[in-house]
């Protein structure tokens, strides 16, 4: 094992501002300094079952696989599963799996790594399993740039929940008052004109930025044909596109059409509040944002129309893949072979994607359930959206632009969220300087 790869890295995480990027639902973790309750359900308990422990940081992604569990038992009386599973919080999740693969010992079969860390496990030689032999069967039928952001070498170490489709999310009603039809924007140009009307005839801002979080900026420059990272991993954080893209939100900033995040965040308190009151006449988000205004901004019901992003010249893509949590196998696993198959059977199959959406209202890396009958029946997300979600997003399946993924993806994520946007989007310092000085500092 080369312990220098991890070792090195040990310390960084506890410092890092962390953010679930597929879900940072305000209780992943957040109640439990010592983990969440890990106590298997009886329908997974059996004096024969086999034990696979499972770590993560959000709290409904235990319960997702917990009820996969079950369902996995009865399915396979003589193969049965007890899965001890434990949420701890952002930090101290990753950390400590960071310190067991360092030392050889103590970690779990199964674990959930957030896209922005996954970089570090991936240095060196990885101590997880690679997944190859369960997700080439599948390849025809998985939206695979998900499943390539945890890989190297042409090994496939994590899989995720969800695509994560960027998408902006419209107050109909207030775009009604300003006489905006949302279907008329299409570039960002357009978008700022109808920012201009939207303000001038409500006094509201067309939008919100965080602050303090990447996901305002991150999916702009993925469209826009750039990246914080380049195929082979180097750092372009301070490239041309995306120098672009941040002086266009500094723009929106300076015209008042767009204002910060309440609470510098689209995860904050304070910003579900201000959102729900009819703060802003627009948002964009992944689609596994659906979650935080059905849970928190329960006036926005019958309220909201999703659309594609905005593009800045024709021809690019109206989407791209945000955020994500990749479920790792370790090689400490005594029982590698098994939790490929319940990881298989969870993740992977036609069954546990559409449970991924029924569950946890994500939208599944698995593209052939999109257009299933299921995907259309009655649940918190149709009633506050509508039944046509994913009529909507098969439309966008061939537009959703990948990531690039790397070892140095944590550091990267890191000087955006804690310095670049703040710096460009508070203090309204110049876009170029801003986001060359966070480059620099990472190179």
């Amino acid at each position: 094992m080369k312990k220098r790869s991890y070792g090195s890295l040990a310390l960084t995480l506890a410092a890092a501002v962390a953010m679930s990027a597929c879900g940072n639902n305000d209780n992943n973790g957040a109640s439990a300094s010592a983990g969440a309750s890990s106590k298997p359900s009886s329908a997974q308990t059996s004096a024969k079952a086999t034990k696979l422990v499972f770590w993560t940081f959000n709290e409904l992604h235990q319960k997702f696989l917990e009820s996969m569990a079950a369902s996995w038992n009865k399915a396979n009386p003589n193969e049965q599963i007890k899965l001890e599973a434990t949420t701890f919080p952002y930090d101290d999740s990753h950390n400590k799996l960071l310190v067991s693969l360092q030392s050889g010992k103590g970690g779990p079969d199964l674990a959930d790594v957030e896209i922005s860390k996954v970089g570090n496990y991936l240095k060196g030689d990885p101590q997880l399993v690679p997944l190859n032999d369960i997700v080439e069967p599948e390849k025809d039928n998985l939206v695979m740039s998900r499943l390539e952001n945890y890989a190297k070498d042409g090994q496939y170490y994590g899989i995720d929940y969800h695509v994560g489709a960027q998408v902006i999310y419209y107050n109909k009603e207030i775009l009604d008052q300003a006489g905006v039809n949302p279907d008329d924007i299409v570039t960002w140009d357009d978008y700022e004109t109808a920012g201009k009307q939207v303000l001038e005839k409500t006094g509201k801002p067309m939008t919100t930025v965080e602050t303090g979080d990447q996901w305002t900026f991150w999916p702009m420059v993925v469209q826009h044909g750039s990246d914080f990272l380049d195929k082979s991993g180097n750092v372009t954080l301070n490239s041309a596109e995306n120098v672009e893209a941040l002086a266009y939100l500094q723009k929106l900033v300076k015209e008042k059409i767009a204002v910060p995040a309440p609470g510098g965040i689209h995860h904050a308190e304070e910003y579900y509040g201000f959102m729900n009151k009819g703060g802003a006449a627009s948002v964009w988000m992944p689609m596994w944002y659906m979650g935080r205004f059905t849970d928190y901004m329960q006036d926005l019901k019958g309220k909201l129309v999703i659309k594609p992003m905005p593009v800045f010249k024709q021809g690019e893509m109206r989407s791209s893949g945000m955020g994500g949590t990749g479920t790792v196998i370790t090689k400490q696993s005594k029982n590698q072979d098994l939790a490929k198959k319940f990881l298989a059977y969870a993740k992977l199959s036609k069954e546990g994607n559409i449970e991924i959406w029924k569950q946890l209202g994500f939208d599944p890396i698995r593209s052939d359930v999109w257009t299933d009958p299921a995907m259309q029946e009655p649940n918190k997300y149709t009633d506050y959206f509508g039944k046509d979600i994913f009529t909507f997003l098969s439309s966008l399946k061939s537009e959703i632009a990948p990531t690039n993924i790397g070892e140095r993806t944590p550091a990267v994520s890191d000087a955006v969220k804690t310095k670049a946007m703040f710096q460009a989007l508070s203090e309204l310092k110049d876009p170029k300087q801003v986001l060359d000085e966070a480059a620099a500092s990472i190179k």
